[in-house]
């Protein structure tokens, strides 16, 4: 298949991964706002420093306050990675690969437009953001669904599985970072005692895991538990190692792929070991930026490999 083709294909998946995690990142937070107790104040702050966009936030809002970050994270089309700037170049990219992807998801990602365009204001609002979030999710689940179910499993499905796989990674990564940040705010202050249980709760909620988590290790929420399994899990789909396996699968099946497969082997050859469960703070907040930048270094080894030419 052409390059560009390719490339489309692989950047349609990151971007529906995108926004369905952008939600469920936000919905970290918007679930605690109802969780925690009265004494602990979230810092929307975090939101905007675990996507890297201080700079950009500060250049745009005074205050970096809960209704500007929402606004930022979902509707500011001058931030590249707010869930509108992401159905747009979703959009796109659908686009110019019709031929390749199936008919219905052209349909379902406009449907999907539509949905933001029309909520997307009561959304900022917290009156309304729940069901504006599970709307969003359940609008990305339903494209992927239609994906998998009816698309050729050739190249373009495993270029289609490798992004999905790599962006799930990544975004799974800022989830826990939020819940390792929130925990950090919350140590100096004189909350009840399950405070953290219920923040690594919501964690675990947020990306559909609490079942799985429950019926794998059969024990309460706990913190290095949670931190674990969703690092190390091998059949949660969501799990930074099931992720990984996945995209090096994806990779193997496709021409020339040595440096990608080197790539994405050499990062799971590493590893967990340098992860220190009993100390969920700053190193473990270390921990996760220098993943993602593992992760960035695999999505640089596929756009040199198959994309630049």
């Amino acid at each position: 298949m052409l390059s560009k083709v390719a490339e489309r294909v692989y950047w349609t998946a990151r971007y529906i991964e995108r926004v369905e995690n952008t939600a469920r990142l936000l919905g970290v937070y918007a679930n605690l706002l109802l969780d925690l107790p009265k004494g602990v104040n979230l810092g929307w702050s975090n939101l905007v420093e675990l996507n890297s966009a201080q700079h950009l936030f500060d250049e745009r809002y005074k205050n970096r306050d809960e209704r500007n970050v929402v606004k930022f994270i979902l509707g500011d089309t001058k931030n590249p990675s707010s869930v509108v700037s992401s159905l747009f170049m979703l959009r796109e990219n659908v686009r110019t690969t019709r031929d390749v992807v199936p008919a219905e998801a052209w349909e379902l990602i406009n449907e999907l437009s539509l949905f933001v365009s029309d909520n997307l204001q009561q959304a900022v609002n917290r009156g309304q953001r729940h069901d504006f979030l599970k709307g969003l999710i359940k609008g990305c689940q339903q494209l992927n669904g239609l994906l998998y179910g009816t698309m050729n499993h050739d190249a373009a499905w495993d270029f289609l599985r490798l992004g999905r796989n790599l962006e799930r990674a990544d975004m799974t990564t800022r989830i826990l970072d939020a819940g390792a940040a929130t925990i950090m705010q919350t140590q100096g202050d004189e909350v009840a005692i399950n405070t953290w249980q219920i923040i690594w709760g919501n964690v675990l909620r947020s990306v559909g895991a609490d079942q799985s988590y429950r019926r794998t290790l059969r024990s309460a929420v706990r913190g290095s538990d949670v931190a674990r399994y969703l690092l190390e899990d091998k059949d949660f789909p969501r799990t930074i190692a099931h992720c990984l396996i996945a995209s090096a699968d994806s990779a193997a099946k496709l021409p020339r792929s040595e440096p990608v497969s080197d790539c994405l082997n050499a990062l799971l050859s590493r590893g967990f070991d340098g992860v220190d469960y009993q100390n969920l703070g700053a190193p473990f907040r270390d921990y996760l930026n220098n993943l993602q930048l593992e992760l960035a270094a695999v999505h640089s080894a596929i756009a040199n490999n198959w994309f630049n030419q």
